[in-house]
């Protein structure tokens, strides 16, 4: 039986969506026959490539990108040839203003980056993908095709309506590939991952295109979007188009149905099927398996080099997202907070926490490194719990591993600059986070489990050992008031001004019927108004509130975000940001400055202490230390070298043992040093710098 794993338009265009790359290792090792493919990356490339656009400006051909189109269609190939690194030396054509042809994204080019040849080259790209979506196809977006109408669609004649509607010419050219696909191999069962609501549109077609050539092909699908909005499924139409609808992890559920397809007698764990005419619920009590059971990421079968890297912004953080080839990696399944009244904490995805080990997680990063030859991971976790952090952060180093890494987490006080200073030792480069509506009130409303003084410290932490920090914002939370909104803006401005973030974007409150708001909106202020449920989709909620409309914050919100994130207008009074009067900030223009001024270490018998430095030499009475940019040397007495040369040894990364300053003292004692002045001491402070660390 052969089964193939799809990806489809569009999800990502720099790196793999992870999801049939994980289910692929998992029933290969099975030994499940699984092919898998990336449908969206395929037709991106398609698109973007001169065929395409002869074929896009054939159906239409207006304004400056139309009058521009033979420019276009020469220089399309040469520039995505750049975008995967293939044509580096294109870089000098780029950045010659005449090379280029320039629409819109061009008008409000930033000074001082006209020499940014990818940077440029994204700007080119986006005015095509503009030019597409107001010409040729409304629902076309690089990542997000049709994701208006899979926004919580309750009834599913709004999705049927739109498969019924006449094709363009990118719905043909999604089509004309996926035959392409199927015709090269018969395959008995397809597997379909929607992760997100841009995804839903573009899956119907090309699974009722498999129903219209062969009927017996089984569809499967799944996905984030699945697992949060067909919960409450009963709609049977839906079932012309799919066999199986699985919710959650689906490693167990899968394996099922590839066993229940020649053997009758296995029962189907977390599915919906269609049987006699009504939609049916399977589950059963099968065990998912351990996370650390499961296999490294296989990326085996997908085409690596048609990824593409944009530039949209020069932030450094912020263009994490859409620039480079990360490998992506699961640390810990679900959230061990789960507790944020804004999240989908009712839903497994969420609630179901538990984590693999440091061991196992720097397998998988070493054999997805022989597989990919890529050394960047990005670890999507919805918050990286900070101990296995340091335990993962620690293998690499003694591992030797020249990796590069960025993840979620939570801002909370375990992210010492201790912690800090292993991860980015060990390659890390950037972290985003929930700083949310900025307020404490609201803050422990919500029950977010962090305080603006605890993201204060944080960020200050990780900015000390020069990890990036994104911020993830909310506005419009149940009771937030005019002011709070204006003082939330007051805070992210310390914070940029600061430099304790780098990157942040904001989003308006949205209610869903799987957080704690929607489950007992009453408790909120809040009143739910629909929609109805039809039978489909069930997730995005529409409320009523006494709260004002916070949507009028919008785009003052965005607009200084924008600017403060490329440093401008951070001394400018927040009132210029909007047209219309706001409150006055209560917020001090020294609040952030008085909270770190106020911040010291604290040691505790149970602090753990390690030397993840390498070059230390001892002759005589004097230590000499080397990093790749600096040496020092330090001379004390014959105990404290001794004290120092045996400490070292004890600490060092290379051994797993897990030292706290409480062990320290019976060291000491040997060689009648006081541990706490020693650890004031000048000399120390030089092994801190050199790779003395306290966690």
């Amino acid at each position: 039986m052969k089964t193939l794993l799809v990806t489809p338009p569009f999800s990502q265009l720099n790196t793999p969506y992870p999801a049939i790359s994980y289910l692929c290792a998992f029933l290969r090792e099975k030994g499940h026959s699984v092919d898998q493919v990336d449908l969206g990356i395929i037709v991106i490339n398609k698109i973007l490539s001169k065929e395409g656009l002869e074929r896009i400006f054939s159906v239409k051909s207006v304004g400056r990108v139309g009058a521009l189109k033979e420019s276009y269609i020469k220089t399309i190939d040469p520039v995505i040839d750049f975008l995967k690194g293939k044509n580096p030396t294109l870089e000098n054509r780029i950045v010659n203003s005449d090379f280029l042809p320039q629409s819109t994204r061009f008008d409000n080019l930033e000074s001082g980056i006209e020499n940014n040849a990818r940077y440029l080259a994204t700007l080119y790209i986006n005015d095509i993908g503009d030019y597409i979506t107001q010409n040729i196809d409304k629902n076309f977006g690089f990542s997000r095709y049709s994701e208006r109408l899979g926004l919580s669609p309750a009834s599913f004649s709004i999705i049927q309506d739109e498969l019924e509607r006449p094709t363009t010419v990118i719905t043909d050219i999604i089509l004309e590939e996926w035959s392409k696909i199927i015709a090269r191999e018969k395959y008995d069962v397809i597997g379909i991952t929607i992760p997100f609501p841009g995804n839903l549109i573009s899956t119907l077609k090309i699974s009722s295109y498999i129903k219209k050539i062969d009927p017996n092909i089984k569809i499967i699908i799944g996905g984030g979007w699945v697992n949060t909005e067909l919960r409450s499924l009963t709609e049977k139409k839906f079932f012309d188009y799919v066999d199986y609808v699985v919710l959650d992890d689906g490693e167990t559920p899968i394996e099922l149905i590839l066993r229940s397809l020649s053997d009758k007698n296995i029962k189907l764990n977390r599915t919906y099927t269609l049987k006699d005419g009504k939609v049916v619920y399977h589950k059963n009590s099968s065990m998912d398996p351990a996370l650390e059971s499961l296999p490294a990421t296989d990326y085996k079968g997908l085409d690596l080099s048609l990824y593409i890297s944009l530039l949209d912004t020069l932030n450094p953080m912020h263009s994490l997202w859409n620039n480079g080839r990360w490998n992506k990696l699961t640390l810990a399944h679900g959230c061990y907070w789960k507790r944020c009244a804004f999240c989908d904490t009712s839903l497994p995805y969420i609630n179901s926490y538990h984590q693999s080990n440091a061991t196992s997680i720097v397998d998988k990063i070493e054999k997805i490194i022989k597989d990919t030859g890529q050394t960047g991971f990005h670890f999507v976790d919805e918050a990286a719990p900070p101990a296995l952090l340091k335990e993962v952060s620690l293998e690499i180093i003694r591992r030797g591993l020249a990796v590069t890494w960025w993840t979620n987490i939570r801002f909370e006080t375990r992210f010492t600059r201790g912690l800090a200073r292993i991860m980015a030792k060990s390659g890390c480069i950037g972290v985003s986070g929930g700083v949310e509506v900025a307020s404490d009130r609201l803050l422990k409303l919500m029950d977010k489990g962090v305080t603006v003084n605890q993201v204060t410290k944080v960020t200050a932490s990780l900015g000390q050992e020069g990890i990036l920090v994104h911020a993830y914002l909310m506005y419009g939370f149940p009771s937030q008031t005019d002011r709070e909104t204006v003082d939330a803006l007051e805070i992210v401005r310390q914070l940029f001004q600061l430099g304790l973030i780098q990157s942040a974007y904001w989003h308006q409150f949205a209610l869903t019927a799987h957080s704690r708001v929607g489950i007992n909106p009453k408790e909120y202020g809040v009143s739910i108004t629909g929609p109805k449920h039809e039978g489909f989709a069930k997730n995005d909620l529409e409320f009523s509130s006494s709260d004002k409309d916070p949507s009028r914050f919008s785009n003052g919100l965005k607009t200084s975000l924008y600017n403060f994130m490329r440093g401008n207008g951070l001394s400018l009074p927040l009132s210029r940001w909007f047209d219309f009067p706001i409150p006055k900030t209560k917020i001090k223009k020294s609040y952030l400055e008085d909270i770190l001024a106020t911040t010291s270490v604290e040691l505790k018998d149970s602090t753990q202490i390690v030397w993840i430095g390498s070059n230390v030499e001892f002759k005589g009475n004097n230590i000499y230390l080397y990093d790749n940019t600096s040496q020092e040397s330090i001379t004390l007495d014959e105990d404290e070298v001794n004290f120092i040369k045996e400490l070292l040894e004890v600490i060092t990364y290379k051994k797993r043992a897990k030292i706290t300053l409480k062990d320290v003292d019976s060291i000491a004692s040997k060689y009648r040093i006081d541990p706490d002045l020693w650890l004031s001491q000048e000399s120390t402070s030089i092994l801190y710098d050199y790779g003395l660390v306290l966690i």
